[in-house]
């Protein structure tokens, strides 16, 4: 008999990095919002890398809080290191990249969510959801109590029957030996979820006093380092250094000699692994001819001597990671303080999803992070935001929020899920945005705060402050259109920068669009009056420079929202199609896209395929509106 636990609005299984963005998106938005984890100790907890950011990864990081989440405020309070990547390059791709105190990261999410007032956390594994009519309105914990939920979001990260596994040992677990979610796995199964296998990993953790830094190289934050917040003004946190060694000949005839103990080789793992972020006896298989492979040191924080090995991701045996880790340069005489692992999990077949992310069977239900498919704490927090949002505007009658392609990484994330699928936990790079010199790091407010703030997300105070920004930012632009200067006026400032002198006069805006110059040059020569941040001088310098790629870009767009308004009704029949090809016929029927943009991405529809389904629509809707 199972004990009335009380109603919600909205209910968040797992405290993970999308359950902490779901709960904290929908408590925001005024609903009353329950969260249950099975272990309220490890609330946003980074069983892997403790970094956040990096290509892509970054930009989504920048769009979460553009959005009003929280991922980006908390790595600004708890970031023991912070870089941008990639600055030799365009601004397209750099990236920024933080090094994380795991620990004080967790606590400080911990206390914001403890903080926010219409979120109750429970510690309580749950077992079963409550299901009636076919619409999904709560959840039963192990110990018999029901919670009844308008909206409920499923964030169980890799806990869905978890398995660890080290090389011949497996056991039930999840990350970290936390407890597993068996009984949850088999309930979706029973309702019908099509679910599949996959497999993550983890390197060991080793002791910083037996490590010899003289023999890596060290790898500093910078020395004015940027924040992934809009918020953030500035940080008095103390940076520590990575350190960067290789592996060496003999941890490659270490692998070698036991990959019999491998079980990715011997036929213990069954899950399909990440191919972007691959085991250190995979890397040394597939890419045999290469004599060496980076291995980076990170510190986990200031309060621990532990350091993550990256790089040596294993789940080889205990005896043979151990003998691994002494024969690189600098780990000689390495202790190691926790094993490397395997571990398999449940996922969601994320073509089961529409694009807000709630279950196409079960209205009411929505998933979001590594039950999705996906890896990365980043992509995680960015489903869970908009899954968290979605939650909260079907329990308020309002349509779902759904970014296109166009509007964020975000978007090509969910995108790609739940158009294409995956057949490997789905990680997301720069190459996989058609439209990223839109989506930078640098403009993610531009792209996404003014719907922040009409969610309800981002407060009237930081939308001013906001529109401030940008009207600095149009009005400068404006101003260096329409000053002109002679040769006398600038011809020695572009002498001194490398750049060629002007024969006649010119306005600024085509001077700065020169590679040589910043907006500081123009500065020297034509002060602003509108109290420019570097922010904003960084956006004035971009958006000038890279005006012509921006509009070619911004013309593909335009045709793009021109395919994704034209909607198609859930209640078309595909079979009765004639002319589409049998496969596109099977993959309509199983997607049920949204609209001609989202048909036209399914791997297997063709050109000629869309254009039928245009015809049959355009006859579809004069009949259905004939009738009435």
């Amino acid at each position: 008999m199972s004990y009335n636990g009380g109603s919600y609005d909205v209910i968040v299984i797992g405290a993970g990095h999308a359950g902490c963005e779901a709960a904290l998106a929908a408590a925001r938005m005024g609903c009353s919002t329950l969260m249950i984890t099975i272990n309220l100790d490890m609330v946003a907890f980074m069983p892997c890398n403790p970094s956040i950011g990096g290509p892509a990864k970054g930009h989504v990081v920048r769009e979460i809080d553009a959005l009003g989440g929280e991922m980006g405020r908390n790595i600004d309070k708890t970031f023991i290191q912070m870089r941008m990547l990639n600055t030799g390059k365009g601004p397209a791709v750099h990236a920024l990249r933080a090094q994380a105190d795991k620990f004080l990261y967790q606590h400080t999410m911990k206390e914001t969510m403890e903080m926010e007032s219409n979120l109750t956390m429970r510690q309580g594994m749950v077992e079963e959801l409550i299901v009636e009519d076919g619409v999904c309105v709560g959840v039963i914990t192990k110990t018999g109590t029901a919670y009844r939920g308008k909206s409920v979001v499923l964030t169980t990260g890799t806990y869905l029957r978890g398995k660890v596994i080290m090389g011949e040992m497996t056991y039930e677990s999840g990350p970290n030996n936390q407890q597993p979610s068996i009984k949850l796995a088999e309930n979706l199964r029973q309702l019908g979820f099509d679910l599949v296998r996959f497999k993550t990993g983890t390197p060991p953790r080793v002791h910083k006093s037996t490590i010899d830094f003289s023999k890596t190289e060290i790898q500093p934050g910078d020395e004015k380092p940027k924040f992934f917040s809009y918020e953030t003004k500035g940080s008095e946190n103390e940076q520590l250094p990575c350190w960067l060694t290789y592996t060496s000949l003999e941890t490659h005839q270490i692998i070698n000699a036991n990959l019999h103990r491998a079980p990715m080789f011997s036929g213990i793992i069954e899950g399909t692994g990440p191919r972007y972020c691959p085991s250190i006896e995979d890397k040394i298989v597939r890419f045999s001819d290469k004599p060496k492979h980076q291995i980076f040191l990170e510190p986990e924080g200031k309060n621990t001597s532990e350091y993550y090995v990256q790089g040596l991701s294993t789940s080889m045996p205990e005896d043979v990671q151990l003998a691994m880790l002494r024969s690189i340069p600098g780990l000689e005489k390495v202790e190691m303080m926790r094993n490397g692992y395997a571990i398999e999990y449940d996922a969601v077949v994320p073509t089961q999803l529409w694009p807000s992310l709630e279950t196409k069977m079960i209205p009411g239900l929505f998933t979001a992070g590594q039950i999705n498919g996906t890896s990365g704490y980043e992509e995680a927090a960015g489903q869970g935001i908009m899954a968290g949002i979605n939650a909260a505007r079907r329990v308020q009658d309002k349509e779902p929020v759904i970014l296109d392609r166009s509007q964020g990484y975000i978007g090509v994330l969910i995108d790609d899920l739940v158009t294409k699928g995956t057949n490997e936990p789905y990680r997301l790079l720069t190459s996989r945005a058609e439209y990223r010199l839109l989506l930078r790091h640098d403009n993610a407010d531009l792209r996404l705060t003014p719907l922040g703030h009409e969610i309800g997300l981002i407060s009237d105070e930081r939308f001013t402050t906001f529109l401030d920004k940008k009207g600095k930012v149009e009005q400068e632009i404006e101003r260096l259109q329409a000053t002109k200067v002679g040769p006398s006026h600038v011809n020695e400032m572009l002498e001194q920068v490398g750049s060629a002198p002007i024969q006649d006069g010119s306005n600024l805006l085509t001077i700065l669009r020169r590679p040589e110059v910043s907006h500081d040059h123009i500065e020297e020569i034509s002060p602003s009056p509108f109290d420019l941040t570097d922010e904003m001088k960084e956006q004035v310098e971009i958006q000038i420079k890279y005006a012509g790629y921006i509009e070619k870009q911004l013309i593909h767009v335009e045709r793009l929202k021109k395919m994704d308004e034209k909607k198609i009704p859930d209640t078309i029949n595909y079979n009765e199609i004639e002319g589409i090809a049998i496969e596109a016929r099977q993959k309509l029927s199983s997607i049920r896209p949204i609209s001609i943009g989202q048909a036209s991405r399914i791997s297997g529809v063709t050109p000629a395929d869309i254009s039928i389904l245009l015809v049959y629509l355009e006859h579809y809707n004069r009949v259905t509106a004939a009738r009435g």
